[in-house]
């Protein structure tokens, strides 16, 4: 990954009105196929940012890369004000190393499509582990704040329960609950839904919708439901062929999209349904 010349500081004039995360100019490439070509993405505190466009076109990737999962090839991400893939040394920006990362990205949580409990916890401790090992949370204390998430999403009553006895659905509640515990400031959901049998993917967006409507935190949502899309985000995102095509309100982008290539996704939808 090329380190950029300059990475222009934050203003601290300005701070409060700063993006929680900024892309800029992000780029990633496996081999000689580029799927992400100089992405600029600013998202801010408590905004709820939808990513929606066809397979391929970069949605998880643009997640993974915020979550270390993937480097980029190019460009630079800020979160709270600070690189996330580079570090200051001696007055020369470097790649940053696995301690620098670790320590920006604890303020970001993420939801994948498949739950990634483990088998031999019960609920409960899936949710309270990590706020004991990585926060030095007391016991007592995760433990309390683990079962008021876990009533927060529906399934207090299966705290004690483990993973294999759970539907789909409520696996994927228990993976929010145990994002929610460590008070991330961002919170990548990527395409939470799409491993869930249809009839239990309502009970995990009503959790998110209701996370989205505390406002508190902010949100990127790589998603393939359209409605939802449209009833949760601030702001919608389409992407195709790795760049962002259009982007604005849910009300515009899906009334009035601008570009043939929007207008052509959101049919096939329409005629889908």
């Amino acid at each position: 990954m090329g380190i950029p010349e300059q990475i222009i500081a934050i203003d601290e004039r300005t701070a409060l009105t700063q993006p929680i995360v900024r892309y800029r100019n992000v780029r990633k490439s496996y081999g000689q196929v580029e799927v992400l070509k100089g992405i600029d993405l600013d998202l801010y505190p408590g905004e709820k940012v939808a990513v929606i466009g066809p397979s391929g076109s970069g949605k998880t990737t643009l997640a993974r890369i915020l979550m270390t999962l993937e480097y980029p090839t190019g460009g630079t991400i800020e979160v709270d004000g600070e690189q996330l893939w580079h570090r200051r040394v001696k007055g020369t920006w470097v790649r940053a190393d696995e301690k620098h990362l670790h320590r920006v990205r604890s303020s970001i949580g993420m939801v994948f499509q498949h739950f990634h409990l483990f088998p031999h916890m019960t609920i409960l401790r899936n949710v309270a582990e990590a706020p004991i090992h990585v926060l030095k949370m007391p016991k007592e204390q995760a433990v309390a704040e683990a079962l008021e998430l876990l009533d927060k999403v529906g399934l207090k009553d299966k705290a004690n329960t483990y993973p294999s006895r759970l539907s789909g659905g409520q696996k994927q509640r228990a993976a929010i609950a145990r994002a929610l515990i460590m008070k991330p400031k961002v919170m990548l959901f990527d395409e939470v839904t799409s491993a869930l049998d249809p009839e239990l993917v309502g009970e995990v967006l009503k959790v998110i919708k209701e996370l989205a409507e505390e406002g508190s935190m902010a949100m990127l949502l790589i998603t393939h439901e359209m409605a939802f899309a449209r009833e949760v985000a601030d702001r919608v995102l389409f992407t195709d062929g790795g760049v962002i095509v259009e982007q604005g309100p849910p009300e515009q982008l899906f009334e009035q999209p601008k570009s043939e290539r929007l207008q052509a996704f959101l049919s096939r939808f329409r005629n889908q349904g």
